[in-house]
């Protein structure tokens, strides 16, 4: 896979983000690759957050909106091919540049 297309599977779930790593240009879509996995964890973190009784059960449906329009945002710049930043995650670097 190309660096584009690369980009562009890692947004698609964990297991989209798994083949892009594993069968794609790793090198070529890190950017991508990390920004995905930032909000796969996020995400986790969020939904663990929804089982807290009352505070959960408000900030975890607003939360998930917010990283619903990240995760559109990332896709979209994945879809133009470009390594701009997601607000607010995206200067988490998880893999090594």
């Amino acid at each position: 896979m190309d660096r584009k297309t690369t980009g562009i599977i890692a947004y698609l779930t964990l297991v989209g983000w798994l083949i892009a790593f594993c069968a794609g240009d790793r090198e070529g879509a890190k950017f991508h690759l990390n920004q995905s996995l930032v909000l796969i964890i996020a995400n986790v973190i969020v939904n663990v957050c929804g089982y807290i009784p009352l505070i959960g059960h408000i900030v975890s449906p607003v939360l998930s909106l917010v990283l619903f329009i990240f995760w559109v945002i990332g896709f979209v710049y994945a879809c133009q091919d470009q390594e701009k930043e997601i607000p607010i995650l995206g200067g988490i670097k998880i893999l090594n540049a």
